[in-house]
């Protein structure tokens, strides 16, 4: 228990046979329930959980028969729990089974760490403050803030489209970092979510964002230094970044439809879809006009050009109200 708060960590893992035991074995002892979920690995993976599970377990057995655990944590049976999906379905699938389990265990947070051991556990708490102490429903962890130089510059030029991407997609104009696993979340969040909906592969927290604010959640920002060990990335970023980016925008057509409305107010769709209208119109116009034009012809600013500055400047419009907008659903935690 944390801070009078029961909490869960949801533990993803995947071809992690050389970590995930190491990470069960470092989550701290006031979380009250770990849910590692071997997402159907082709290695030793679900033999390492396992094996953690019944020494972890039973040296907490241990300790409660001591009288070394406080007593509200004595209702749970059994601290590491063990979970095998019956075939692969993506880490946002393995998160989403974790926070079910969560939720069915009455958790009051529910935060998540990689199997790979690339989430330090001493900034757990920096994560769940702000939801302890009511300041936002979830927390995600920015990696960008305090950089030291440590995360690969291919990851880094990836995760600055993205982020552009993300503000856009999800209406958060003050996030950082948006693919950042590290997170935790509250009941009252996880329960206004539909998780059958949410993307189920490495796209997970940045389509997680977009539809945390369409049921009008609170987002904390936390800053939180990148850790890199021996563990090698299994995301192709020449394929992720394209991957999540047309999730982005699907995901951004679906948040414009479904959180605006008559009575909320078209202004914001309005002026998206006007931006979106001038720029393809721009691009129509500028294909035509290189077929008309002559080989003598010199170029000019025509219509093409005046419906792109139109079209960014209806989206800019859009942007701005947005941020306004959604002001409230953000909070910066960069101390």
């Amino acid at each position: 228990m944390y801070r009078g708060r029961t909490v869960g960590v949801v533990v993803p893992a995947y071809d992690e046979a050389g970590f995930v035991g190491e990470v069960l074995e470092t989550v701290p002892d006031y979380v009250d329930r770990v849910y590692a979920v071997d997402d159907r690995s082709t290695d030793r993976t679900w033999t390492a959980i396992t094996d953690a599970a019944t020494r972890l377990n039973r040296e907490d057995a241990t300790d409660r028969g001591q009288g070394t655990v406080a007593a509200t944590d004595a209702a749970f049976d059994r601290r590491i729990v063990p979970i095998r999906h019956d075939r692969n379905r993506g880490v946002g699938a393995a998160i989403a089974t974790g926070y079910r389990r969560a939720l069915a265990d009455g958790l009051d947070v529910a935060a998540v760490m990689a199997g790979d051991g690339q989430m330090d556990p001493d900034y757990l708490p920096a994560l769940l403050d702000p939801i302890v102490e009511n300041q936002a429903d979830y927390a995600k962890g920015n990696r960008l803030v305090d950089d030291s130089g440590e995360m690969p510059r291919l990851r880094l030029l990836g995760n600055a489209v993205l982020t552009v991407l993300s503000r856009i997609a999800s209406g958060y104009w003050r996030i950082g970092d948006p693919q950042n696993g590290y997170t935790a979340i509250s009941r009252h969040a996880l329960e206004r979510l539909d998780l059958d909906a949410v993307y189920d592969r490495y796209g997970y927290p940045n389509d997680l964002l977009v539809r945390c604010n369409a049921a009008g959640l609170r987002v904390a920002d936390v800053s939180i230094p990148a850790r890199y060990g021996d563990e090698e990335s299994s995301i192709e970023y020449a394929t992720y970044v394209p991957t999540v980016s047309a999730l982005l925008v699907r995901t951004f057509v679906w948040r414009l439809a479904n959180q605006y409305s008559p009575s909320a107010g078209w202004s914001v769709p309005f002026w998206y879809g006007l931006g979106a209208l001038a720029l393809a119109g721009s691009v129509c116009e500028s294909v035509c006009g290189l077929v008309r034009r002559g080989p003598d012809d010199e170029p000019s600013i025509g219509r093409g050009t005046l419906l792109a500055i139109a079209g960014v400047a209806a989206i800019a419009i859009a942007a701005r109200l947005e941020r306004r907008l959604n002001a409230p659903l953000e909070v910066r935690r960069y101390d």
